[in-house]
């Protein structure tokens, strides 16, 4: 899934979540990525800004901006640093140098829990418009429940650095209660796919009013929960794409594994774990056999007070709210044998509505146009054993396994704000996803083709910065 939400209705959550979540060759940031028949316009700074138009927008207001990265938004207020609180290791470098138009608005919707710039409304996104552009466009989903500006960091900066047009929406609801939103179990999360299609569509239309040509190149890319969409756009809407980075990607498949099946055992066994004694062991092997990898044992006492417990109520609330009766998600941090308790939840016994639900919003693995995925092994909220091995394996299995690649990155977890805490143990995937960006940039090129999927080694003596700045996908 994401990295939980962050709300402005529970300020203590969004503090402790801020503490949270969840590249290449060495990558030069100011490098043009696209092919030389792309190249930059020499429009004056932000001429006609309020000529573009976003079709289908409900609202929609233009900035012209003397920087689009988080060097510039934070001063002047085009971003929101609570909606990227947490994603990102604290020393990670700011590029700058990028004026251009900024769009934000929202499309026609019905749910409320986005309260950006104070309106209220859901569906907002973001579109960024550099004035030297590369040719490209960049969309993006958000991780978790989290709004528009939660890529800024992660992604954002660094692809406006290169020259690329950027679009992200919010998904069409946010917050933890974002399984209010619907009328029918799994309707909060199908509206994600509708809406980054929705987004897709309309950026594109207006990078051709912009910069007077369509993008020569389109890619989806997103972590977590934005992971899961680059896959389903890929899988439903390749027509729209060239290809897209998945950076460890939620899997829902109807007969799982999905967040359902592998969270509940680990609300059941980790306090045994965690008191020791004679049941300690067992309840470890059992967190193992649950997907949670050896060696991932020093990240349980985190994800326990902050991912696991609110994760599964608030997923399955969406899936399956029956399960629970008319209490709203569920009983945080119930004992195993409580009535309705999440820790006892066994997705496999559960009514075939609840499956059918989640058919809705499963994936297939018949991605239509390349995709790379990076998954962290030491991750502990969607467990790279439960996750992207299956979806990887899926993608084989429906003959189009030359379309994927898939790096599994040692000592990767699921939040890379976790490496400042463990820099001993973890490395950050920031630079790996942007190592798969260039790979895919150069796939898509046909010069070079990436590397053969495989485990990228952590090195054993590299130092922090090294680790921040580098993680070659060939070794």
């Amino acid at each position: 899934m994401a990295p939980p939400l962050t709300t402005r209705a529970c300020p203590r959550l969004r503090t402790t979540i801020a503490a949270l979540f969840l590249a290449s060759l060495s990558f030069a940031p100011t490098a043009t990525a696209m092919p030389s028949s792309a190249a930059p316009v020499r429009d004056h700074h932000c001429t006609g800004p309020a000529r573009v138009t976003v079709p289908g927008a409900a609202y929609q207001r233009a900035s012209c901006l003397k920087e689009l990265t988080t060097a510039g938004t934070l001063e002047s207020g085009h971003t929101d640093p609570a909606d990227w609180a947490g994603l990102t290791p604290k020393d990670l470098a700011t590029p700058s140098g990028v004026p251009g138009i900024q769009i934000d608005g929202y499309f026609p919707d019905t749910s409320a829990t986005n309260t950006n710039h104070g309106w209220n409304h859901d569906a907002q996104f973001v579109i960024r418009l550099p004035d030297r552009w590369n040719g490209g466009l960049v969309v993006a989903g958000t991780p978790g429940n989290r709004e528009q500006y939660a890529n800024d960091r992660a992604i954002a900066d660094w692809v406006l650095s290169r020259g690329y047009a950027y679009a992200a929406t919010d998904k069409g609801n946010t917050g933890l209660a974002f399984h209010r939103d619907g009328e029918r179990p799994g309707d909060a999360i199908a509206e994600w796919n509708t809406r980054l299609t929705q987004l897709t569509r309309a950026a594109r239309a207006v990078v051709a009013q912009r910069y007077h040509r369509p993008p020569a190149r389109t890619l989806a890319t997103g972590m977590s929960n934005a992971g899961y969409l680059v896959r389903w756009q890929l899988e439903n809407h390749p027509e729209l794409y060239d290809g897209g980075v998945d950076w460890e990607g939620t899997l829902w498949r109807a007969d799982g594994p999905n967040l359902l099946t592998f969270l509940p055992p680990a609300l059941r066994h980790h306090p045994a774990y965690a008191a020791g004694g004679p049941g300690a062991e067992a309840a470890r092997r059992a967190m193992h056999a649950a997907g949670y990898p050896a060696g991932s044992e020093f990240l349980w006492p985190y994800h326990h007070k902050v991912y696991w417990d609110l994760t599964q109520r608030i997923y399955r609330e969406e899936i399956d709210p029956g399960f629970d009766g008319p209490t709203e998600a569920g009983t945080p941090y119930c004992a195993p044998g409580s009535p309705a308790c999440d820790a006892d939840y066994d997705y496999a016994s559960r009514p075939a509505e609840v499956h059918r639900a989640v058919a809705r919003i499963a994936l297939t693995g018949r991605i239509g146009k390349p995709l790379i995925t990076v998954h962290g092994t030491l991750d502990v909220l969607l467990p790279i054993a439960q996750d992207s091995d299956v979806y990887a394996r899926m993608v084989r299995q429906t003959g189009r396994g030359e379309l994927h690649r898939y790096y599994r990155i040692e000592g990767g977890t699921h939040t890379d704000s976790l490496v400042d805490t463990f820099p001993d143990r973890l490395r950050p995937l920031v630079p790996c996803h942007r190592s798969a960006f260039t790979a895919l940039e150069g796939w898509l090129a046909h010069s070079p083709l990436p590397p053969a999927s495989r485990t990228v080694a952590r090195p054993p003596t590299a130092d922090a910065a090294t680790l921040l700045t580098t993680c070659p996908l060939d070794r």
